[in-house]
């Protein structure tokens, strides 16, 4: 009779913790260039190898072992700690759920842990929320068990999954790590630096320190130091590896030196990014054909006097819009509705009118406002879905709307180009003049902008101003430059690397070849306009250039931010009146006095 050997499966044997091997991610210490800890992380060594860790999280959960299953991943990873040596901290990860729902105990969590000769004050524990926490409370008491033994606290992925300020607040970690979601990018996102800034600001309220994960990029380590966030952990730094690191590598350090400045990502319109479309201003209201006659069009406009016009509409694509006040005025001269009334309604309709898809995001329709083109101020707009009439929207409810994002946009940036104002430059050249590491501050002022202006008037005008700003923006090293908008046609670019001569010059000549399309073909053949100067006399003006004067600083540097604008300011004067087009002063400081 065969004997029946029970055998466990691959899974079980996974979830017993037997086929567990340990891997560590080391975590960097920003300003020191060390290596203070070391993320255990397990991974099973038993087939099917296509199981990730969530995967086997998930399998002990739902046979109810989870609980068993940590336990077992966080002797693994203490053993293998130990028997490598590695220096500084161990983070082990150990789920809320573990704790609260299944109910381990700190004595469970000690007794896992413990490896002789190991101070288990070296450990800190990542609590993991892949659940939601009803009860917080609860939870940061089952952890002071773990505190009175000399462990620490950490909540990981904070800002993403179901870490929230609750918890935050209640268990009142030593260490909160964000989420790589909100690391990952952040030299480059706006609205990803507004969130992590909030977050350094709590961490200090709540006497918390925190750790930025998911660092792959060198300008996202800068960021993390600008900010002042003391760790970082990432692919940048180490992969997970079964020996680990103990020194970061030297590329890394690198990075970190000199002293270099992050420019913070600025949002290139309102800062935010809510979904409003023309799809939110739609009125619905009823169309007519092209056969309807204006008899049918004064019946309509009687029936909805809420209607400011009227689309035509010819197998559902809209061919023209009705303006009521002007059709009105029409049909009430003398003997019209007799001469007009059964004629077609396209009689008296606009045939090119305004259209704008649903989805099309409001910060494109500002544009609207720009044109030359400004009937949609009283016939307003004809709202469309692929190319199909849905309903009209009106020209008091875009001014309005575009108004707000304007004003919005005003607290922080020019509204024309939405690049930094006043105030954010004059924080951008603190920064550069705290640290004292070379940089140079470029003035861009147009020449024969005035006469342009009065020729052509504000909006050409102000395509002037966004041509420059778009010649200045175009190959932005967004860890290195960094242009504001100071006013009229005004721009600073701040660099910080070497070759700022060249692409001073470079944006210069890229900029005057472009300004000539912006005049009309007769002035641009002749080269110029003839306009009023600033004494009212008639002359002759050519076409718009810009001027740059460029105030360079290497191992010595003024007392303020405004010092910097003024000696840029002074070189752009001298460009300006020299016809050179560009202009650059070195600062010196001023000798010491002789002793006598």
């Amino acid at each position: 009779m065969p004997i029946n050997v029970h055998r466990e499966s691959p899974i079980d044997q996974a979830l017993a913790g037997t086929s567990l091997t340990a891997v560590f991610q080391p975590v960097m210490h920003i300003d020191s260039g060390q290596i203070v800890a070391h993320e255990g992380l397990i991974r099973s060594a038993l087939p099917p190898f296509d199981l990730t860790p969530p995967d086997l999280l998930d399998l002990a959960r739902a046979r109810g072992r989870l609980g068993a299953f940590e336990l077992a991943a966080a002797r693994c990873i203490a053993h293998r700690f130990v028997a490598l040596g590695l220096p500084g901290r161990l983070l082990v990860n150990l789920s809320s759920y573990a704790i609260v729902q299944e109910g381990v105990r700190a004595e469970d969590v000690i007794e896992a842990l413990s490896v002789p000769g190991f101070d288990i004050g070296r450990v800190t524990i990542e609590i993991t929320e892949r659940d939601i926490v009803d009860n917080a409370a609860r939870l940061a008491h089952a952890l002071g068990y773990l505190r009175a033994r000399g462990v620490r606290v950490a909540l990981d992925d904070f800002g993403n999954g179901h870490s929230n300020f609750e918890m935050w607040n209640e268990v009142h970690p030593e260490i909160v790590k964000i989420d790589r979601y909100l690391i990952n990018g952040l030299a480059q996102s706006a609205e990803r630096l507004a969130i992590v800034r909030a977050l350094c600001s709590v961490a200090e309220t709540l006497g918390a320190e925190l750790v930025g994960e998911g660092v792959e990029s060198e300008a996202d380590l800068r960021m993390l130091r600008e900010l002042g966030i003391p760790y970082a952990q990432g692919f940048l730094i180490a992969r997970p590896t079964a020996e680990s690191l103990r020194e970061v590598p030297p590329d890394v350090v690198a990075a970190l030196s000199p002293r270099h400045v992050p420019v913070p990502p600025r949002p290139r319109g309102p800062v935010s990014a809510r979904p409003f479309t023309a799809g939110h201003m739609l009125i619905e209201a009823p169309a007519v054909g092209p056969a309807q006659t204006n008899d049918d069009v004064v019946d309509l406009f009687a029936a909805e006097p809420r209607l400011h016009a009227v689309a035509v509409v010819d197998g559902g694509a809209p061919v023209g819009i009705v303006n009521r006040r002007v059709f009105t005025e029409r049909m009430a001269q003398p003997f019209a509705r007799e001469l007009f009334g059964r004629k077609p309604c396209t009689t008296f309709m606009h045939t090119h009118p305004l259209l704008c898809d649903e989805d099309m995001p409001l910060q494109s329709m500002a544009d609207i406002l720009r044109g030359e083109d400004q009937r949609y101020l009283a016939d307003g707009f004809i709202i469309t879905s692929k190319g199909c009439y849905l309903g009209l929207g009106t020209g008091e409810a875009l001014v309005r709307r575009v108004t707000e994002i304007r004003v919005e946009a005003a607290r922080y940036a020019n509204p024309l180009t939405f690049l930094p104002g006043n105030l954010p430059v004059t924080e951008h050249i603190q920064r550069l003049l705290q640290a004292r590491g070379p940089f140079a501050a470029a003035y861009f002022d147009l020449d024969n902008f005035k006469p342009f202006n009065d020729q052509y008037g504000y909006f050409r005008g102000d395509e002037m101003i966004r041509l420059l700003a778009s010649t200045l923006t175009g190959d932005l090293r967004h860890d290195d430059d960094f242009v504001g908008h100071i006013g009229g046609d005004d721009f600073l670019v701040m660099f910080q690397g070497g070759d700022w001569a060249a692409r001073c010059d470079e944006m210069r000549l890229r900029f005057n070849a472009m300004a000539g399309n912006l005049f009309d073909e007769t002035d641009r053949t002749r080269g110029g306009i003839e306009s009023d100067d600033r004494h009212g006399h008639r002359r002759f003006f050519p076409i718009t250039t810009v001027a740059v004067g460029v105030a360079c600083f290497i191992d010595a540097f003024p007392a303020d931010a405004e010092s910097v604008a003024s000696l840029a300011a002074s070189a752009k004067r001298v460009a300006k009146h020299t016809g050179t087009g560009l202009h650059v002063v070195q600062y010196r400081a001023e000798p010491l006095p002789t002793a006598s």
